[in-house]
């Protein structure tokens, strides 16, 4: 009798920003809930997940909590950290008094925030870190008063909205990176493929209006152009050229949304020799044209 095959093992579902299937138009590069909001409602237990092109932190004040972190399990009580690379399956179990924050970045944020520095956040995800905040309580206090901040200015947005939102989300982060280099707990191996990604965000952070190809990235980083894909395929899932072509977008976005320069100023600032050839490519890329993203965006403005 033939042996009947097995059944496909169930797919690893891939959450947005705020663990809904589809990521909002617009939505922020920051979010801040905390853990009990979400978790209540779960029975305490969020089944393993992803979240592309999304950087999470795990703050657990108060509580326990098991969590699944790709291949490895840690079981910590708060006050402590854990991080969570985007390509990493992660799940968690918390007990019931468990209290604290998840802090959820986009990718454009941790990589652009380095500057020529592009590793700068690097050693707080190279691997999960679990971070014991118990003995070091100047740390914890600043981190929390960080985070007390980050929940109120997000649900009670004002003038610079956004960009208080990552000044306080990048405070956060270099707080643990100084914490995490003091305790000497960063694993050198498996450095290299992330540290190299970084640097490629770095370049693409300087010349993203220059409008590089890829091979010109590849030989500023002494690779090749085969190589840089293979390797933002394997760190972000996305290639070279669709990175590059994010960042550029992301500030046609921004610009477009706070700067009341015409469409035609805004592509030449943005490297862009034909006007009409930008409004094509922000189409094609957005889903809608830059005249009407603006609208869209900025309803008071022509």
């Amino acid at each position: 009798m033939a042996r009947k095959p097995s059944p496909p093992p169930p797919e690893v579902p891939q959450f947005a920003l705020y663990g809904e299937q589809q990521r909002a138009d617009g939505a922020e590069l920051v979010h801040i809930e905390t853990i009990q909001a979400r978790s209540r409602q779960h029975d305490w237990h969020i089944g393993r997940h992803t979240h592309k092109g999304l950087f999470q932190v795990l703050f657990l004040m108060e509580g326990q909590v098991r969590a699944e972190v790709g291949e490895a399990v840690r079981e910590r009580a708060g006050p402590a950290v854990i991080t969570i690379h985007p390509s990493l399956e992660h799940g968690f179990d918390f007990s019931e008094e468990a209290q604290g924050y998840v802090l959820t970045i986009d990718e454009q944020l941790v990589y652009s925030a380095g500057r020529d520095r592009g590793d700068l956040f690097a050693p707080l995800f190279i691997q999960p870190l679990a971070l014991s905040l118990e003995h070091m309580p100047d740390l914890h206090a600043r981190i929390t008063s960080l985070l007390d901040s980050l929940m109120a200015e997000a649900a009670w947005p004002h003038y610079g909205h956004t960009h208080l939102l990552e000044w306080l989300a990048c405070s956060v982060l270099v707080l643990l990176t100084r914490a995490q280099a003091e305790q000497q707990s960063a694993h050198q191996s498996g450095r290299g493929d992330f540290e190299l990604f970084s640097r490629f965000r770095a370049q693409v952070e300087q010349r993203y209006r220059d409008q590089w190809q890829v091979g010109q990235y590849a030989d500023a980083l002494h690779i090749s152009p085969v190589r840089l894909n293979r390797l933002c395929l394997k760190v972000a899932g996305r290639t070279a050229f669709d990175i590059a072509q994010d960042r550029l977008m992301l500030e046609a976005c921004r610009k477009l949304t706070y700067a009341p320069s015409p469409v035609a100023s805004i592509a030449y600032e943005l490297g862009f020799q034909d006007p009409a050839y930008f409004s094509r490519l922000f189409k094609k890329r957005i889903g809608v044209t830059p005249k009407d993203f603006r609208q869209q965006t900025s309803p008071g403005e022509a």
